[in-house]
């Protein structure tokens, strides 16, 4: 009898401290979501740059980072797209100063990128930059199927550029011992254990995880501040998700919830439902994952092919045999 109420004694206090362990990373976690107070970013410098920032994720935190006080360093492809985002954002907050760079991430060396922002920032107090632009499939696609063009720009924009960027503005966040590097991430690289038929695009995402989780390392005793944030659904044009809804963010609503993320940790699921989303993945099995994965971008592969072609069969004869 003594033995059974020991026993007993070991499995409650077991079960209390579990209860106890649970509870306390269930309200950290709210303290994160919903009430840890998001830091001042001014302090980091007065102005950030941002990849990407005419559509999308980049183009909400252009307006959010701008809200904030933060005047803004556009870099993008399309002079016009510039320019529309610029007037946009001037029409919403009229005393923050924004200008434009236009560069092709796909198409420039490393030493044009560091050339061109250095030259275009010189003179500026860059306390934030954010890698926002990227490139992924227009549909799954087996690694074979990657054509080489689409590969080449997709490891030369999420990869190469993204590393340029963050070497252009090191120099200085090191001379003023302060600064903010934010490079978004993808689900792809930490919710799920694999992207099959997004393979290049995963394994891009892959790398910018562990270039922030280093740099953090190297540069956090200088005051930089680096960081991966993981955005899972968002209703943007690289999604094709058209509708937001409760596990659906829009670029707005992830904006927000990502700029109040800034500063805190080297990886982190800024926006609340991402993260329930991740801690509900994490508690199923890898290999269910990967098969869903697979099952579900092989039918998506399979239908896009039959629209492809499709589409191809209803084109002119003259268009039919230039392609």
């Amino acid at each position: 009898m003594e033995y059974q109420d020991f026993t007993m004694v070991i499995v409650c206090a077991l079960g209390l401290v579990s209860f106890l362990k649970s509870s306390i990373n269930f309200l950290k976690w709210v303290w994160i979501m919903f009430l840890r107070p998001p830091k001042n970013l001014k302090e980091y410098g007065s102005w950030a740059i941002i990849t990407g920032a005419t559509d999308g994720i980049g183009k909400a935190l252009a307006f959010e980072l701008a809200s904030k006080g933060l005047n803004l360093v556009l870099v993008g492809r399309n002079p016009s797209k510039l320019e529309a985002t610029s007037r946009e954002i001037h029409g919403v907050v009229h005393e923050v100063e924004v200008k434009s760079v236009v560069v092709d991430l796909a198409k420039s060396s490393g030493k044009e990128i560091v050339d061109i922002i250095g030259k275009e920032t010189k003179g500026l107090d860059v306390g934030i930059l954010v890698n926002n632009a990227g490139l992924a499939y227009p549909y799954p696609r087996f690694f074979h199927d990657v054509d080489l063009e689409l590969m080449e720009s997709i490891l030369k924009v999420n990869m190469e550029a993204a590393t340029w960027m963050v070497l252009s503005v090191l120099p200085g966040m090191l001379k003023k011992k302060k600064g903010a590097i934010v490079n978004i991430g993808s689900a792809s690289t930490t919710i799920v254990p694999s992207y099959p038929l997004f393979t290049v695009y995963a394994a891009t995402k892959a790398y910018l995880a562990m270039l922030s989780r280093c740099i953090s390392i190297e540069y956090k005793q200088s005051g930089i501040d680096t960081q991966c944030q993981i955005p899972v659904f968002v209703a943007t044009k690289m999604t094709k998700l058209k509708a937001s809804s409760i596990f659906i963010a829009s670029p707005e609503t992830y904006s927000k919830a990502s700029v109040r993320s800034i500063g805190y940790g080297h990886l982190c699921t800024p926006y609340w439902s991402h993260s329930l989303q991740w801690f509900i993945t994490n508690a199923l099995p890898d290999n269910l994952l990967n098969w869903c994965t697979y099952s579900y971008f092989v039918a998506v592969n399979k239908t896009a092919k039959l629209k492809e072609i499709s589409r191809h069969k209803k084109l002119p004869p003259a268009q039919n045999s230039v392609e």
